[in-house]
């Protein structure tokens, strides 16, 4: 059996500062049995009154997701082993964080701060001091995901849509390689490859390999 996080409800980022719905974050366990995958044992982790969402896994045992708390949004830890304990991990008064995923071969997390001046930027967190330093510092980084300890794809806010970006912390490299694109980036397991949906005309879902910059269109989304 396998956690799996089922996310009720999601808003671009663009929109938090509008409006937030009151959404929970489910916990199921996954059974994969004959070529079927089964759903059971769902369990609110969040059970916070108003916004809670974005999970994703720190570990095998810690589920990281964004709360509101006292008018602003912060990240918890949730430890599954424990089953009820959960722990705020940011307080920044000046601002808000979302999106929180684990850096891959570091003590540290990635989340996106919108802070109250309307600056919204991709910040890593150390897990044991919680001290934060800003990753781009020039990007209006709407989602992100992790290729590698210093690969990044992301979307990036630009006038009235999101552009797919590649960026390259160890030289400093940043590389637009698609344009208006959708808000939901995953690693596609076993491959090389990122999974996103392009919006140029009618929408598909598509891959980009991050090294060579290559896009490939998968299948309509519709």
């Amino acid at each position: 059996m396998k956690p799996l996080l089922l996310l009720i409800f999601g808003l671009a980022i663009s929109q938090f500062a509008v409006a937030q719905p009151n959404t929970e974050v489910y916990l199921f366990d996954l059974d994969r049995a004959d070529g079927k995958i089964n759903l059971s044992n769902p369990k609110n982790i969040s059970n916070n009154e108003g916004y809670d969402n974005q999970p994703s896994f720190l570990d095998d045992n810690t589920v990281l997701f964004s709360a509101i708390r006292a008018d602003q949004t912060d990240i918890i830890k949730f430890d599954i082993t424990k089953g009820s304990v959960k722990t705020w991990i940011t307080d920044t008064p000046t601002g808000s964080e979302y999106s929180p995923l684990k850096i891959p071969n570091k003590p540290a997390f990635s989340a996106i701060r919108l802070d109250l001046d309307g600056l919204q930027r991709l910040y890593a967190y150390d897990l044991e001091t919680g001290d934060s330093k800003v990753l781009l510092k020039d990007l209006k980084v709407g989602y992100h995901v992790w290729f590698a300890p210093n690969i990044l794809v992301c979307t990036v806010l630009r006038e009235n849509r999101m552009d797919l970006v590649v960026t390259d912390l160890q030289n400093g490299e940043i590389r637009t390689v698609d344009k208006n694109v959708g808000r939901s980036l995953h690693k596609i397991p076993n491959t090389d490859r990122i999974g996103y949906i392009g919006k140029e005309g009618n929408w598909t879902i598509k891959s980009l390999n991050p090294l060579t910059d290559e896009t490939v269109q998968l299948i309509a989304t519709y």
